[in-house]
């Protein structure tokens, strides 16, 4: 797994249950997603169409950090589906980094149109191959 992205949580990004609120998380999820997808795929045309199911598996406090992590899934022609782990690391204590949570998102490129154009042959190729 590739580190992508970290975040610290913040009191601006707790919900009313003194926790990371969840939509907070997906939009960081979602980024550290489209992040990856851009760069393997060399274009910044990349959208998101689907996320799998997320399941918040411990809560997130603030000060704690969120790393993202993530690997490719699959790819088609014109999409990549890449699975994305957040990982929460508390400096209250010493304690290793633990998952938060993890998804599988896919992203299409879009041409100028909007509608999906293929991933280039040569890019394509070198991300089948790793």
């Amino acid at each position: 797994m590739k580190l992508i992205t970290a975040n610290i949580c913040k009191t601006s990004d707790i919900g009313i249950n003194n926790n990371l609120f969840g939509g907070v998380m997906l939009s960081w999820l979602d980024e550290a997603g489209a992040i990856m997808a851009c760069s393997l795929c060399n274009t910044p045309t990349m959208v998101t169409v689907k996320f799998d199911e997320v399941l918040f598996k411990e809560p997130v406090k603030v000060g704690d950090h969120i790393k993202m992590y993530g690997k490719i899934a699959s790819i088609g022609n014109t999409s990549i589906s890449l699975y994305i782990e957040a990982r929460r690391k508390s400096f209250k204590n010493d304690v290793a980094e633990s998952i938060v949570c993890s998804t599988n998102i896919v992203f299409v490129r879009i041409g100028k149109n909007g509608y999906s154009k293929a991933i280039d042959d040569e890019v394509r190729n070198i991300l089948i191959k790793t």
